[in-house]
């Protein structure tokens, strides 16, 4: 008689050899020693030691689904992306959200920047779009970031994120203090990754058939609505429901609830750039609406939770570095770091064939490279050469760039960005805090103030140096953030 057992397929090793006895280890008698030729414990158990890789050392903490990107408008005369070339085109997506500073178990309704990092899987290769749900960053250039993320993450010491290093490293860089006031802002804790808007960040470059190339940046404003935490709301989220937007994400998508984002832009022409009254490819700063008007350019859907958190969210990479032909980097000096940095840290990461991952390798079209071999290779080339020019019919080159040279002149040098006409470190801080009512203000300096007041009480120069950077922004800003630190720092 046949059982259902019967019909379930044989469980093997991973050599594909079946497996008698899943429940019990081979052992010198009955509760006798286990014996070394028992190899299903030793292969589980070795897997088992190397079921996780390094986690991120930033945005570590992530969640993720795929999604479709929609056309809704004619982008033709500024890029030549294929993906972008017809209105109700769709392209394949993956999104990964993410916060920035905790480690991978930590709580997701915390306030930090959330990542925002896209990958169309175009027909002409994946492009990735590695964003935040903020258009501006903490610090402009590249050079700066580990020293940043050092603030923010656990002290060598202590072993704790330590307000002292935290407000010392941003007194001392006072281009954060417009990030600063987005983050301690009432959107510095979104309530799900549904209720956020995200945003390309950095300026990059769109090329159209004829040559002409322009600078863009991204947003994609969410058809849900803007919904945040309070600071209690969120302590209180936090310790109930750690998981709570990974978990918001995934069962909105299984509702059919799919979330939607709008997708603009903001095009500049190139020969705008130079008497710009802002740097525009400085990070720290945003481009004024009434200057360049976002324009509508698509929507993005997403509508398909991943099968495996690991395989597809923890392994999938991002790289500001994949583009595809018609868009391309600009001269933002954070961006030219992150070129490198972000592929090299998924080597390091995942392994030097990443890449060739489900989640990461092409959808729409095939990868044809004359890399070989490394960790985890899967002989995919077969006897194919491995070198450029041959005659045996291997890949060949276009000889046409993805995107427009950039003219550049002068010595090389360690140079700071060159200054324009409105260009400091407190404008548009200070505007921000203007738009602000005066609920959110007080929100604003409560949050704020909160956080300075934890500085150690014989570093009063560190207060007086981060509260003096928001003085400089607005003096009602500073003067309020002043009084209430000072009043915290009493009761302590």
């Amino acid at each position: 008689m046949t059982t259902q057992d019967d019909l379930r397929p044989i469980l093997t090793t991973e050599s594909g050899a079946p497996v008698a006895d899943n429940q019990n280890t081979e052992t010198a008698g009955v509760g006798g020693p286990a014996l070394i030729q028992d190899q299903l414990l030793f292969e589980k158990l070795a897997h088992f030691n190397r079921e996780r890789i390094p986690e991120r050392v930033v945005h570590a903490r992530g969640a993720g689904a795929y999604g479709t990107f929609t056309v809704t408008a004619d982008v033709t005369a500024y890029t030549r992306a294929a993906f972008l070339s017809e209105v109700g085109k769709q392209t394949e997506t993956f999104l990964r959200f993410s916060t920035v500073a905790g480690n991978l178990g930590a709580a997701d309704a915390v306030r930090d920047p959330r990542g925002f990092a896209l990958k169309f899987y175009t027909e002409e290769g994946n492009y990735d779009l590695v964003g935040n749900n903020t258009p501006v960053f903490f610090i402009k250039d590249a050079i700066k970031f580990p020293d940043f993320i050092h603030t923010q993450k656990r002290d060598p010491y202590t072993g704790s994120q330590e307000a002292d290093n935290v407000w010392d490293f941003w007194g001392l860089s006072p281009e954060s203090t417009h990030q600063v006031t987005w983050l301690f802002g009432d959107r510095g804790i979104p309530a799900t990754y549904r209720h956020m808007n995200g945003y390309g960040s950095h300026t990059y470059q769109w090329q159209n058939e004829a040559g002409e190339y322009f600078w863009v940046k991204y947003h994609f404003k969410t058809d849900q609505g803007i919904r945040n935490l309070t600071q209690s709301e969120a302590n209180r989220l936090a310790g109930e429901d750690p998981d709570s937007h990974q978990r918001d994400l995934r069962e909105a998508i299984e509702r059919g609830e799919f979330p939607r984002w709008t997708v603009q832009v903001q095009i500049m022409p190139a020969a705008d750039a130079a008497e710009y009254r802002f740097n525009p490819f400085d990070l720290t700063k945003v481009w004024p609406h009434a200057d360049y008007p976002p324009i509508e350019i698509g929507t993005l859907e997403l509508n398909r939770n991943p099968d495996n958190i690991f395989a597809e969210v923890e392994q999938s990479v991002f790289s500001p570095a994949h583009f595809v032909p018609g868009i391309g980097p600009s001269p933002d000096k954070m961006l030219q770091g992150r070129l490198f940095a972000y592929a090299d840290a998924h080597r390091y990461r995942v392994g030097i064939n990443a890449d060739h991952l489900p989640v990461n390798r092409p959808h729409a079209t095939e990868a044809r490279t004359n890399s070989r071999d490394g960790h985890l290779y899967d002989g995919r080339h077969g006897r194919q050469k491995n070198y450029e020019p041959n005659t045996f019919g291997g890949p060949a080159q276009t000889g046409r760039p993805l995107w427009s040279a950039v003219p550049v002149a002068g010595a090389t040098g360690n140079h700071v960005a060159p200054s324009h006409a409105e260009d400091d470190d407190f404008g548009q801080a200070g505007a921000l805090y203007r738009l602000m009512s005066a609920d959110e203000q007080q929100r604003l300096i409560a949050g704020l103030a909160g956080f300075i007041a934890k500085v150690s009480a014989d570093r009063d120069d560190i207060v007086e140096r981060a509260v003096e950077n928001f003085r400089t922004a607005d003096a009602d800003y500073g003067r309020r953030l002043d009084e209430a630190v000072r009043e915290l720092r009493k009761q302590r």
